[in-house]
Parts: structure tokens; C-alpha cells; sequence
């Protein structure tokens, strides 16, 4: 177990619930020859923070440790250590799962508490108690949409991140539920909107749009909602990155809301396991999957949490379940509560703010050459953006890689008509010399000694 330090108040109670006013009075026992009457000599206090990076420094003598730039869907942000410290408490690790309500109300109050921050944070009544990831959220809100409106086609923004798409597409095979896609704007990277007017009739169940899109743009969402409702559609939003949030005003205007917690607390890990969230307004509660955590009373009176309206046995129910998903990520839900927790309202606007300055300083530093430039300036964005460079990103990309920095994704592999275009994503954890130092070699220019 990591230490955790205590106040000094937390201190003071502790002595007196053992009946001692002070700290010499409990070590009074030992002589005062052996006892130390000083403060230690050693350096003075260090935030988390810096002592984690006191120790990377430390260790980078035996080990290379890549600045990345990529994003995408999966980001790295800085994780507070009390996160593991938590989760990996015997209550919360080796629990299976919360049926017996009466020994398993830990579980489920903290479930119940990310049901209400998410809710809180993208402006929809009600949030489940998670799913597996982002990908298969956003299918599910696709999936959910079609049972409350009965019909059977979905239009999707292809601004949606294309391995979400690739897992709708899975999710319809077989679902006899055609979609159509709608492109982007050349100019600002949004969806079409006359495109999405032509496709949205009144057959459609829903449309999904991503916001910060693919490319880091900010959807235009109450356009975008007048266009869906105006033929009885639902609006499904997708958010892959959380922190966006934390400046970004919630789409309040959707049905549904399908979101990646990853962001919140939650390690990469080579790709998993992320922690997906479905919120929406509480009219469609019924057909919401996975878990609900609702809050009650016992027979005397006091708060108690149970598992409502959703349960294992309605999941298993074959072509009368509302989903085939039978449990949620209820360990990695709870990285994200804790996270939450610890940022707290402003902590969530300040490290957005961050990671948006540093996206700007990085766009601003990677242009500053006549060989790059940024697509899509005539819409707002969150921390990525995409860079158009002269040159081929495998070229420039050997140059970051031997460096230690791993350069932007290249956006051809979706997108055919998007040659020597990339996405760059810069959070709070890259520091200004790797920035400084990926222009330059973007650009070219060789590093000085």
C-alpha cells in the first residue's frame, strides 16, 4: 500500500481516541536519549506529482520513456496514486457482484455516485451504472434509440471515431438496421449539415454524432438536434474525451449521450479495460442497458442503495432483453468516481484549461515553419487538432521516434483524401520541451547541443 499522509486534525483525534494529548506523550516510553528532537534533514515536502517524477528521473537511466502526442480516443492524463490505493481494497477488488443489497452498499453507493456525477457532467437526467467502453456505448445508444422510437435506420456522422463505427457496424449485420453516413465540411471539420438534413427522414431512429469529433472539432449540437427532431429522430452524442467537459458546454439538447470515462482516472493499459457511460433523458429510462443503481429507504428509514429496473435476469431474456450486456465496469467506474472526486468542479475546468493551452502552444509551435499548417480553423476544438505538413509523416515521424517522441496519428488510414494530414493531441502531462523539440524536428531543424 502507498502511504497516505494525515491531517494534523486527523492526528490530533487519533491521539485522543488512544487517551494521549501528543506525540512525545505516546513515545514516552522510549528513553529520550533514543528519541529524535529535530525534524529529519532531508529535502523539503514535494506534491504527489513531483515525487512521481522525482522517480522517473531516477529511473530513466535504465529505461527510455517516449513523449507521445497521440490521442485519438485514448488519453493519457496524469493519475492521482490514491486511485490505485483505493480500488484496490479487498471490498472493491475481490467483490463479485452487488444483488445481496444488504452486504454490498459500498458497491453500490459508489455506483449510485457515478450515476450522478456523470449526469451532472453531461446534462442528462439519468447515466447507468457504465459500460464496457466508448465503442460499445455508442452501439448501444444506436440500439436504444431503435426500440424507443420503433424504427430501423441510423444516420452517422463520419467525423464518429472509425473503430466505434467498425463496432456499430458489427452491432447492425445482423440487426436488419441500415445507417447512411454523412460527411464533413471541408472548411470547419463539422458534420454537413445540408448533407444531414438530406439523410435524416422519417424513418430514421437516430442520429450519432461525435463531439469533439474524430478531429477534435466542437460539434455544433443544437443545430444539429433541431435537424434530427425535426423528423422525430433521436440525437445520440458521443464523447470520447471526458475532460472535454470540463469546458466545454454538455449536449444538453441530445437524447443520449454515450460517453469514454478512460480519461478519468483510467490507465491506458495497452487498450483496456475503459470504462463507457449511456446517459440520457429519464423519459427512455426503461430501455437504458446495463445496470441502474437507484437510491432508497430501508424499513427504519435510512438511505440504502439497490440494483433497479435492470437486472441479470432481464438481460438473459434473449429477444426481449434491451441488451445483451449483462454487467458493467463497476472497478473502473470507480477509478473515475475517485477521480472526480479528488478534481472536483474546478479541478475539472482547470486541467481542461491546461490541456487546451497546451494543445494551442503546440499548434502555434508546429506551424511556425512554412511546411505545416492546421486544417479546420473555422470551428472551435478541445486538445487535438489536425496538421497538414508538405512532407510525409513517416519521414518526420522517424525523426520524433528517434527522439523518443511519438508524433500525431496519421489520418489516411480512415480517411483516403486526408494525404500528409495527421491528428495531435497534447495534454497536461507533455512538458514545453518536448513540444519546442517536436516542432523542430517536424520542421527539420536540427536540435542544438
Amino acid at each position: 500500500m502507498r502511504y497516505l499522509p494525515k491531517s494534523p486534525a486527523e492526528r490530533l483525534e487519533m491521539l485522543a481516541k488512544i487517551g494521549v494529548n501528543s506525540i512525545d506523550d505516546l513515545f514516552a516510553v522510549i528513553p529520550a536519549e533514543y528519541r529524535l528532537d529535530r525534524d529529519l534533514n532531508i529535502p523539503r515536502q514535494h506534491g504527489e506529482s513531483e515525487i512521481i517524477e522525482w522517480f522517473r528521473t531516477a529511473a530513466a537511466k535504465y529505461t527510455v520513456r517516449h513523449t507521445s502526442f497521440l490521442g485519438a480516443g485514448a488519453y493519457r492524463h496524469y493519475r492521482p496514486v490514491i486511485i490505485d490505493s483505493l480500488v484496490q481494497r479487498g471490498e472493491f477488488l475481490t467483490s463479485y457482484t452487488p444483488y445481496q443489497a444488504e452486504i454490498t452498499q459500498g458497491t453500490l453507493q459508489a455506483i449510485f455516485e457515478f450515476q450522478t456525477m456523470i449526469a451532472e457532467l453531461t446534462g442528462m437526467d439519468v447515466a447507468n451504472a457504465s459500460m464496457y467502453d466508448g465503442s460499445t456505448g455508442a452501439a448501444e445508444a444506436v440500439m436504444m434509440a431503435v426500440r424507443v422510437t420503433g424504427r430501423h435506420k441510423a444516420v452517422i456522422a463520419s467525423t464518429v471515431h472509425p473503430e466505434y463505427r467498425e463496432v456499430l457496424a458489427t452491432y447492425t449485420k445482423h440487426q436488419s438496421l441500415p445507417t447512411a453516413l454523412v460527411g464533413y465540411d471541408q472548411e470547419t471539420g463539422r458534420i454537413d449539415q445540408d448533407a444531414l438534413a438530406a439523410a435524416v427522414t422519417e424513418e430514421t431512429a437516430a442520429v450519432l454524432v461525435q463531439s469533439p469529433n474524430f478531429f477534435g472539432i466542437i460539434e455544433d449540437i443544437p443545430a444539429i438536434a433541431a435537424i434530427a427532431h425535426a423528423k422525430g429522430a433521436l440525437l445520440i452524442v458521443s464523447i470520447a474525451e471526458a475532460i472535454s467537459l470540463g469546458v466545454v458546454r454538455p449536449p444538453v439538447e441530445a437524447d443520449i449521450v454515450s460517453m469514454e470515462a478512460q480519461s478519468f482516472g483510467v490507465a491506458l493499459s495497452y487498450g483496456g479495460p475503459y470504462c463507457g457511460v449511456i446517459a440520457a433523458k429519464e423519459k427512455y429510462l426503461r430501455q437504458m442497458p446495463g445496470r441502474l443503481v437507484g437510491q432508497t429507504v430501508d424499513s427504519n428509514g435510512y438511505r440504502g442503495f439497490v440494483l433497479t429496473l435492470s437486472t441479470r435476469e432481464q438481460h438473459i431474456r434473449r429477444e426481449k432483453a434491451t441488451s445483451n450486456i449483462c454487467t458493467n465496469q463497476a472497478l473502473v467506474a470507480l477509478m473515475a468516481t475517485i477521480f472526480l472526486t479528488i478534481y472536483g468542479k474546478e479541478g475539472i475546468r482547470e486541467l481542461a484549461e491546461h490541456n487546451l493551452a497546451k494543445s494551442a502552444y503546440t499548434e502555434k509551435a508546429l506551424t511556425a515553419h512554412p511546411g505545416a499548417k492546421t486544417r479546420f480553423t473555422g470551428a472551435p476544438r478541445f486538445h487535438e487538432f489536425v496538421l497538414q505538413t508538405e512532407e510525409a509523416p513517416a519521414a518526420w515521424g522517424q525523426r520524433l521516434r528517434g527522439e523518443s517522441i511519438v508524433g500525431g496519428i496519421d489520418l489516411s488510414r480512415w480517411y483516403p483524401e486526408m494525404k500528409n494530414a495527421t491528428l495531435w493531441c497534447t495534454t497536461e502531462i507533455v512538458p514545453r520541451e518536448k513540444i519546442d523539440a517536436a516542432a523542430r524536428l517536424v520542421a527539420a531543424v536540427p536540435v542544438e547541443a
